[in-house]
């Protein structure tokens, strides 16, 4: 149950932090929790708008969602919190290989989300500042049926201003940690075996798109 409501909830997450463009986030500057808070509510914005644009076809739709998916969450460092220990023993092909492969997945599944939206809005409510250059921003999804759903933005600033998502943490369950665990087991169950994760992923990648 948990589990389902982290994936309904996360799915508005990652369309409100798609939809912001490159140029706009460069042109923020997290001085005060007021930008924090507005950074957020933007993507929220813009990602509505970008999911209500009716004039999209699925492919266009896609190939701007992994667009500025891309541009929007801090993938390296996200993939090599995913892949823990194991990053340190993988080659640096085998590295950027799972950086690729993980892009794709996430891409992949979370495009097939976007028909999940109904409707909900997210409002954020303050933010926090995380080290020198992390904020925490705390929001909630309000939906048409049911309680609101707390949901928590850790968010970096790169040194050229721009803003990168780096974990969302719905109802307290981290998105980071929880990919972690999944990929963790995964290595388990391949021996700990970084070829054999990489070719795993690429078969969840044709079933992702034969799915779609």
């Amino acid at each position: 149950m948990i589990r389902r409501t982290f994936l309904h909830a996360a799915t508005l997450c990652f369309l409100a932090a798609v939809a912001i463009p490159a140029s706009g986030r460069a042109a923020t500057t997290a001085t005060t929790t007021q930008d924090a808070q507005t950074f957020i509510q933007r993507l929220a914005h813009e990602a509505i708008t970008t999911v209500a644009d009716s004039q999209l076809s699925d492919a266009e739709r896609d190939d701007h969602f992994r667009r500025l998916f891309v541009s929007s969450f801090d993938i390296p460092e996200i993939g090599r919190f995913v892949l823990s220990r194991y990053w340190r023993t993988a080659t640096p092909d085998q590295q950027q290989n799972f950086l690729k492969l993980f892009e794709d997945i996430n891409v992949l599944t979370w495009a097939q989300r976007f028909k999940d939206y109904h409707g909900e809005t997210l409002e954020t409510l303050g933010a926090t500042k995380d080290g020198d250059r992390g904020w925490i921003v705390d929001s909630r999804i309000t939906r048409k049926q049911g309680p609101p759903i707390p949901v928590q933005w850790r968010i970096r600033q790169s040194d050229d201003g721009s803003f990168r998502v780096v974990d969302i943490i719905v109802e307290g369950v981290s998105m980071a940690i929880t990919y972690r665990s999944d990929y963790a087991a995964a290595m388990q169950s391949s021996g700990g075996r970084v070829d054999s994760l990489l070719a795993a992923m690429r078969k969840k990648i044709d079933q992702l798109k034969a799915a779609g």
